[in-house]
């Protein structure tokens, strides 16, 4: 399938007909010849890969790092993509000085990368700070240098453009006029503007993608030979409250999600947990559909929406179905989701003053990992006693998993070690895990065991004996 194609490349409008699902990265160094886009890993863990994308948002423009390796061009229509040549001129960026000066970069394969990465936090983030700044370049790996220079050149980069006292509302124009960006940043978003900014697909039966980063890891070579079409086309990116439930459209990213207000303000501690959620180039790019739809028995996100009793939205040109995320997974991989329908929407109810939240992980990494095992738990209580409870876990069965009856028991029970180790009890006896390259079966069932205590050690200190848990 090949279809018209507009985007702007650095300061060049694209205009082809072209396989929308092509990735960015081979036309950014095939077609274009653009070669300081590396090819690493090709599947968004190195990050040598990583290009700025920015979009026109509320009107006002927008960058953010993504990686071109997993993105496919149907999904940069209408958007401004930048390469490193596009942040270069006749002389060295601020911060490729700094790079420089401090020895960040040795063979120079991954640089590229983090100067993208460390470009896009500067112009999108008012107040810098360094752990921010680490956070936004955790996605790039370099074999050579040990990160220590890297690291401080980070650091000079936010000393010198925290003394500016850039403003908000003209960043990009200050950015501009310090050399850290080139003079047509300022031209961008007007072009943009003119820019056709969605694909017209004329076959119905095309595949969805949504931000692609498992399906173009998993199934790149097929989907060339194949008709998609892409959720961002359909406006599905709102988070908004009615009637004390949460309403999350599918095609919010990882990133718009932790980054909500509305998360932040009724579930204060979710975002910094999320940032255990893959590097931020892939936070950028995964939406919360794809994520549901894609039934990954590890998905973190996926077990944090079972453990609010999240209902989802599907939809067909027949209409619409509201049914429990925990009956949508049917067996590995397998879901109640027909060929016609797509998951339109999650909803959920807003925590109360007594309900509790809480996510937990352990990966081989602590970062940048998927799973080992994880769980979550939403729970109400009243004087000491439980009036609901949702517990979920990944990595335990084929499927993410509601832990039903462990929940049901644990209802009207007051808190306390004894109730807690006998739950643990019918935890085990839901649970179905297997030994693989995360663990065996043992230290699986082990891990279940240690986040469900993590669980009410946290919310409940008061409560709970350590001691007796042990």
């Amino acid at each position: 399938m090949e279809l018209k194609i507009e985007f702007i490349l650095n300061n060049k409008i694209i205009s082809v007909v072209d396989n929308p699902a092509k990735t960015l990265l081979d036309y950014i160094r095939d077609n274009e010849g653009l070669k300081g886009t590396k090819e690493g890993c090709r599947e968004g863990d190195c990050g040598a890969c990583t290009v700025l994308l920015g979009e026109v948002i509320n009107n006002k423009l927008k960058y953010k790092s993504v990686n071109s390796c997993l993105y496919p061009i149907g999904n940069a229509v209408g958007k401004h993509i930048v390469t490193i040549e596009g942040l270069s001129s006749k002389s060295l960026t601020p911060i490729q000085e700094e790079f420089n000066n401090e020895g960040a970069t040795q063979c120079g394969f991954c640089t590229p990368g983090f100067i993208n990465s460390l470009t896009g936090y500067v112009i999108e983030n008012n107040e810098l700070k360094t752990d921010d700044a680490k956070s936004a370049i955790a996605g790039n790996i370099c074999r050579c240098t040990g990160y220590a220079s890297i690291k401080r050149a980070s650091e000079n980069v936010i000393a010198k453009i925290n003394d500016l006292n850039i403003s908000g509302s003209e960043r990009i124009k200050s950015l501009v006029e310090e050399k850290f960006l080139p003079k047509y940043f300022l031209e961008i978003e007007e072009k943009l503007l003119r820019l056709k900014t969605s694909l017209k697909v004329k076959d119905n039966k095309s595949t969805l993608v949504g931000g692609g980063t498992d399906l173009f890891v998993q199934n790149a070579n097929a989907l060339l030979s194949q008709n998609i079409s892409f959720i961002k086309k359909l406006n599905l990116s709102e988070i908004e409250t009615r009637d004390n439930y949460c309403h999350v459209d599918a095609g919010v990213t990882i990133e718009q999600f932790k980054n909500s207000e509305i998360i932040s303000e009724h579930f204060p501690n979710l975002p910094s947990q999320l940032n255990l959620f893959a590097s931020q180039p892939i936070r950028n790019s995964a939406t919360i559909g794809g994520n549901i739809v894609n039934a990954s028995p590890i998905g973190d996100s996926t077990i944090i929406f079972l453990a609010l009793n999240s209902d989802i939205i599907i939809n067909s040109k027949n209409g619409k179905r509201k049914i429990k995320l925990n009956n949508f997974y049917n067996s590995y991989k397998e879901i109640d989701l027909l060929e016609n329908e797509m998951v339109e929407k999650i909803i959920f109810e807003l925590p109360t003053t007594s309900t509790k939240f809480n996510f937990e992980k352990v990966s081989k990494r602590t970062h940048l990992d998927i799973a080992s095992v994880n769980s979550a738990i939403s729970i109400s209580t009243e004087d000491e006693i439980i009036t609901n409870i949702f517990i979920s876990s990944g990595g335990i069965s084929p499927i993410p998993l509601y832990l039903k009856k462990t929940s049901q028991f644990l209802i009207n029970k007051k808190i306390d070690s004894q109730i807690i180790l006998e739950a643990l009890n019918i935890a085990q006896s839901e649970i179905s895990p297997i030994s693989d390259i995360r663990g065996n079966v043992e230290y699986k069932r082990l891990l279940l065991n240690q986040l469900i205590k993590a669980h009410f050690i946290k919310l409940f200190p008061k409560q709970i004996d350590v001691e007796a848990l042990l």
